[in-house]
């Protein structure tokens, strides 16, 4: 069956920087497109990037461009997303998701989650 498994959180002081990334397994990775989201505590799951299969296309929340990246290599079936100048409303639990919709509100694949916590 399909895993997802997100690793690289952590608890962060504002500004600083954390390497998040999604190992996949159970599908064929270099086929999707793959999508980050968060959820913070009390609030609904939101977008934060996505990447096309072939890395040519990527697309970010607002609240996020121009400080984090989303990348991928699907030699390893590896998602990444690089997050720099972390903000205290940074904070929450990031998923990773295979499919090219930006809506958590749908039916879609999640792995457990890596916590962010970013501290003033």
């Amino acid at each position: 069956q399909v895993q997802l498994v997100e690793s690289g959180g952590g608890l962060v002081q504002a500004g600083g920087s954390l390497r998040l990334s999604c190992a996949a397994s159970g599908l064929t990775f270099s086929t999707y497109a793959m999508g980050w989201f968060r959820q913070a505590p009390g609030k609904e799951r939101e977008f934060v990037a996505a990447i096309n299969w072939s890395s040519t296309t990527t697309s970010y929340a607002d609240s996020v461009k121009g400080r984090f990246t989303i990348s991928r290599d699907n030699a390893k079936n590896t998602l990444y997303l690089q997050m720099d100048n972390l903000k205290p409303e940074d904070t929450g639990v990031y998923y990773c998701s295979p499919g090219s919709s930006t809506s958590p509100r749908i039916v879609r694949l999640w792995g457990q989650g890596t916590q962010v916590t970013v501290s003033s």
